[in-house]
């Protein structure tokens, strides 16, 4: 574990990171704080505005080896902070509700511990990405072709995790988290005065009907192959005017699966209702998509060593029996490496994610910190 005066540097830029959040696709106050960090400790490598602002680091032992990926996320929620403690939000309506200063902090204490050593063999870089929340910033970077040099042959990444105890390291081989997608559907008809509704298209009821059978799909059984989750998210119909019949409606909804394949199915009937819905009450439409997350797949074997190197940090590995359904677009990583996804205990009594009430729980870092560094000097 890293000492007193470790932990309580990476606490004080945690707590810095917290108070200037920025959400995604404008990290850029953020990227420039971890670079100007990363600097300081002098790595073979340092590069910035990967896939706009993400910013890597490479500590290389100069011997053949494995290359090691740490990823950790830069971006916040648009989530109004209730709490009062100094270090809260300084940026009205913006937040660190997902822990990723935390997650940034654990990294940079990888980071000073290989600048102090490097591994014995083989290259450690660290991946500070932008983007994760609307899950663009994962496909930025590895479109970006200073990313794709790399090369890695081992991508790890971690997750805090409330209402687990603290330090525990939570473990899944295959689907780690779910597939994730939004849709977006317009129905259009044709406004009226409200007086004569029969002189337009309304799409309440078209509206009404999609919400009960889609809604319907839902198979929220985390121990089904099959689990389906389909949730509302957004609806509008019509407008405030009161001498105005209803001409447009858009639903948006949320649907989640444990693998791709799953998804693109429930997605597809998902748009046969919709469709279906259009041509009986004679509307135009619309489908979109926004924000599709992979499904994150860990490899057997890189769990194994994650396994190991929780064992031999002296932290508690504990099997996750059924992956999470939340996304995380880190499964495109895992879809172009082999790698790991695990979760990192915040602790029994923590709240919940995306909660306007959570904060990271400084006294897990040196765990996260312990896990990585025994990855990165693994061969």
């Amino acid at each position: 574990m890293i000492g007193q005066a470790q932990h309580e540097r990476l606490t004080a830029l945690r707590k810095e990171l917290h108070r200037f959040p920025e959400l995604s696709l404008n990290e850029a106050g953020t990227a420039k704080r971890i670079a100007t960090f990363l600097q300081e400790l002098k790595p073979d490598e340092l590069l910035t505005q990967v896939g706009k602002h993400g910013v890597m680091a490479l500590f290389d032992s100069g011997k053949p080896g494995p290359v090691r990926l740490f990823r950790c996320e830069l971006d916040a929620l648009p989530i109004t902070e209730v709490n009062t403690f100094e270090h809260k939000s300084n940026v009205p309506g913006v937040s660190h509700k997902c822990g990723h200063d935390g997650h940034m902090a654990i990294v940079c204490g990888l980071a000073e511990r290989l600048a102090e050593e490097r591994p014995a063999t083989g290259k450690a870089w660290l991946l500070f990405q932008p983007a994760e929340e609307n899950g663009e910033g994962a496909k930025a970077m590895l479109a970006d072709a200073r990313m794709r040099v790399t090369k890695p042959d081992r991508a790890y990444a971690l997750h805090n995790l409330p209402g687990v105890e603290a330090g525990a390291v939570l473990l899944r081989e295959g689907s780690f988290n779910a597939s994730v997608n939004s849709i977006i559907v317009v129905f259009k008809g044709r406004t009226s005065h409200a007086a004569e509704p029969e002189h337009g298209i309304d799409p309440a009821r078209a509206m009404s009907d999609f919400f009960q059978r889609s809604l319907a799909l839902n198979n929220n059984v985390p121990s089904d192959p099959r689990m389906r989750v389909v949730s509302s998210v957004y609806a509008e119909l019509g407008s405030k005017d009161h001498g105005i019949s209803a001409g447009r409606a858009e639903v948006h909804l949320t649907v989640r699966c444990w693998n791709d394949a799953e998804l693109d199915r429930l997605q597809t009937e998902v748009e046969t209702i919709a469709n279906e819905l259009a041509d009986r009450d004679r509307l135009g439409i619309e489908i979109g998509y926004t924000q599709r997350f992979h499904a994150n797949q860990n490899d057997p074997v890189i769990v194994g060593q994650v396994r190991d190197a929780a064992g031999r940090a002296g932290l508690k590995a504990v099997d996750a029996p059924d992956p999470f359904k939340w996304g995380e677009d880190f499964g495109l990583f895992t879809a172009e490496y082999p790698g790991c996804m695990v979760g990192l205990g915040a602790g029994v009594d923590m709240p919940a994610l995306h909660n306007p009430d959570y904060d990271f729980p400084d006294a897990i870092i040196p765990h996260g910190v312990a896990l990585f560094e025994e990855l990165a000097r693994a061969d």
